[in-house]
């Protein structure tokens, strides 16, 4: 058998109390996004507001785009407001508008998400690439597969294609949270509860 070096570097959070602590950073990390979003941050600044030291988040997540990716993954997971999932027979847009307003609760966590996107399309961020990539093509499939049954059932017009109806919802929330970032008084709900009717066949107001 050969000897494992004694210099070889130890995985990120194999063990029992390393993934408890790594677990407890995440925790404390998602509330001071939540609010504060991602601008002016480092590590380092980070890592005060948190309370844990630079070298303890360098060895968790070894970048920061590492960490605003797995703070944001685990945002989801472990949601800081109360989700209220839509009725059986909502499309997608309809969805979108009932986490846009749970979403105003949680700026900074809109924020970060935003700039994620953001880095995704630059060079040397592939963290942030293989995140908004693999979220994408995610959300797109599981809305198409939503569209079939809701057009199986009447509920959406069946003149649509729907993986194109995916990409298009997705880009219009995306978009109009965009918008209220940087304007409030842009009414994201509004304007997908809007799409929402047009995709059911209704009149737009």
């Amino acid at each position: 058998m050969t000897a494992k070096p004694a210099d070889a570097p130890r995985p990120r959070g194999r063990y029992p109390k390393g993934i408890a602590r790594r677990q407890e950073i995440l925790d404390k990390a998602i509330q001071v996004f939540a609010q504060r979003g991602s601008q002016k941050t480092s590590l380092r600044a980070i890592a005060q507001e948190v309370g844990v030291t630079h070298a303890a988040l360098t060895h968790y997540f070894g970048s920061l785009e590492e960490l605003l990716v797995e703070v944001y993954r685990e945002s989801e997971r472990k949601p800081t407001v109360e989700k209220h999932a839509p009725p059986a027979d909502s499309s997608p847009a309809a969805a979108m508008q009932l986490a846009a307003e749970e979403n105003r609760a949680i700026p900074g966590l809109v924020q970060l998400y935003s700039t994620l996107v953001a880095m995704a399309l630059e060079d040397n961020h592939p963290a942030a690439q293989q995140f908004a990539t693999d979220r994408f093509a995610r959300l797109r499939n599981d809305m198409a597969e939503q569209v079939r049954g809701l057009q199986a059932s009447g509920h959406v017009r069946a003149d649509v294609d729907p993986t194109l109806v995916a990409a298009l919802v997705i880009a219009a929330s995306d978009g109009l949270q965009t918008q209220w970032l940087l304007d409030a008084a842009v009414d994201h709900e509004a304007a997908l509860e809007m799409l929402d009717r047009l995709l059911r066949g209704g009149p737009p107001s």
